[in-house]
């Protein structure tokens, strides 16, 4: 099974080439976003219970802190790259950039605790 699970994931990686050339060549260059406060906020408030989540099962010393640590790295970077990529030239994009360092931080420490062996905290 789990041959077969990595095996399908290469072969989305390779399919995911030629979709990203299709989105690249058909969609507009800007849009208007409904529910764009929903959709920033969202985002924030997965990393806030990624983070508490990591925090509890860690103090706990649960293993299973290592994968909320791992999701919510991906979602602090992902975070990071839509503030900077939606931002607008001057004090939007200076602030989304000075966000995205904190983000980059948090990302860092949530894979260091991820890959660290014993580091959650016990009794």
């Amino acid at each position: 099974m789990r041959k077969w699970i990595l095996r399908a994931l290469g072969a989305a990686a390779v399919l995911l080439v030629p979709w990203m050339v299709v989105l690249a060549v058909t969609l507009p260059g800007s849009t208007q976003v409904g529910n764009w406060r929903l959709a920033w906020i969202g985002l924030d408030a997965l990393m806030a219970a990624g983070c508490a989540t990591t925090a509890l099962l860690g103090l706990r010393g649960d293993p299973r802190a290592r994968l909320t640590a791992s999701a919510t790295a991906s979602v602090a970077v992902l975070d990071a790259w839509f503030d900077i990529t939606t931002a607008q030239a001057g004090g939007a994009l200076v602030q989304a950039l000075v966000c995205a360092v904190a983000e980059g931080a948090l990302a860092g420490a949530c894979v260091a605790l991820a890959l660290a062996k014993g580091w959650a905290a016990r009794g």
